[in-house]
């Protein structure tokens, strides 16, 4: 058990989830008691298969759990079987008003069809699209965007709002159900956090179908960062949402790292090493920006859940060290102490401590993983 293992079970950090139905994205299960799943979306032309094939490749060594791709045209949906076989995870095709566009990815081996079923055509097409999903088993995805609401639905409320958006989801929902398939997960976003957060409270009252959270193009990577943690962190924190994609203007790898963040944070769900660190002061024994900042890039690549608690001096140091699995507090005189497991280990001085720590996780990260090997009940958690 790590150091802070037993705080998960305080009450005052326990969440409880929106009971919803379960689907499935490829191998992936999508709400339920299924782990919250995190996406992002590929920015290459998806009919060049070998540059969308790399940026997923990123994308699934960041952890994503689900790929969006987009397919606005033939060639996109012909590169697509071939990308779909080479992927690691599940892909979502895009599809937004060509029937045949849905039909295609299905075939082509799409896990799940971004569509909304009211813009696509007549019925006869409507059917057509959900009978190639259902054959091939495809789940999809409802995206109700304030920015695109139907016309009808503008002129009625003057304005998107929270209203207007959860009775343009509820339209396309029951298209779906009145065919009986059932294998479908909506979103309702805005690149306003109040207008998200209340169109995503309003919704989940209205249907059991998991919920896909996103606060739509939420900006670059710092205010995009903030405003999405804000949107979707009010949206998890009241136990709604069972996947969810972080859409910054920035390298999609990144939208991955702040899901991720997002979710460890509010402890949903924990991947990586989580690095508590001071602020720093007049009284740090070290240079704590520099020293964390080099050891994040030096940790990206462990998966396994750690904390790490990097700080400055004595005052909080030792407090934060008996919170996490391992610790470095600054002493002065060119040395400081590790901690480990919450309690005081040995010095080491400041010149090797980013060596020394990087290989005490990378020894405790092993340790972890070889227990869970060793114990199947514990791998399955």
């Amino acid at each position: 058990m790590s150091a802070q293992d037993h705080t998960h079970v305080r009450p005052w950090r326990m969440i409880q989830r929106r009971p919803s139905r379960k689907i499935r994205v490829g191998s992936v299960e999508v709400g339920g008691d299924a782990p919250i799943s995190v996406q992002s979306m590929t920015n290459t032309v998806t009919a060049d298969a070998a540059a969308t094939i790399d940026q997923i490749r990123q994308l699934e060594e960041a952890g994503a759990d689900i790929v969006r791709v987009s397919c606005p045209d033939e060639d996109s949906t012909a590169a697509f079987r071939t990308i779909a076989k080479a992927a690691k995870v599940p892909l979502v095709a895009d599809i937004h008003f060509h029937y045949r566009r849905g039909i295609e990815a299905a075939e082509a081996g799409a896990a799940c069809l971004r569509i909304n079923p009211g813009n696509i055509g007549s019925p006869d097409r409507v059917r057509e699209v959900i009978n190639a999903a259902r054959n091939n088993g495809c789940s999809m995805r409802i995206g109700v965007n304030a920015g695109s609401l139907e016309r009808e639905l503008l002129e009625r409320y003057g304005e998107p709002c929270p209203e207007a958006m959860v009775e343009s989801a509820l339209n396309h929902a029951r298209i779906l159900q009145d065919h009986d398939f059932h294998e479908f997960k909506i979103s309702v976003k805005a690149s306003d956090p109040f207008l998200t957060v209340a169109a995503y409270q309003m919704l989940a009252d209205a249907i059991d179908c998991p919920l896909h959270l996103g606060v739509t193009e939420a900006g670059a990577l710092r205010t995009g960062t903030v405003k999405s943690a804000i949107g979707m962190g009010n949206l998890l924190w009241a136990g709604i949402g069972d996947t969810i994609r972080v859409s910054l203007a920035a390298d999609p790898v990144e939208e991955i790292k702040v899901g991720f963040d997002i979710l460890k944070s509010l402890g949903l769900r924990h991947r990586g090493v989580n690095i508590i660190a001071c602020p720093s002061c007049a009284r740090q024994g070290f240079n704590v920006i520099k020293t964390v900042e080099t050891l994040e890039e030096r940790l990206a690549h462990i998966s396994t859940p750690l904390s790490l608690s990097i700080i400055g001096c004595v005052v909080n140091g030792p407090g934060e060290a008996l919170m996490t699995d391992l610790g470095f507090t600054g002493g002065g005189k060119g040395s400081g102490m590790i901690y480990v497991a919450g309690k005081p280990d040995h010095k080491q001085d400041n010149e090797g401590m980013v060596d020394h720590i990087v290989q005490l996780v990378e020894a405790r990260a092993a340790e972890i993983e070889a227990a869970k090997l060793a114990s199947p009940l514990e791998a399955a958690e």
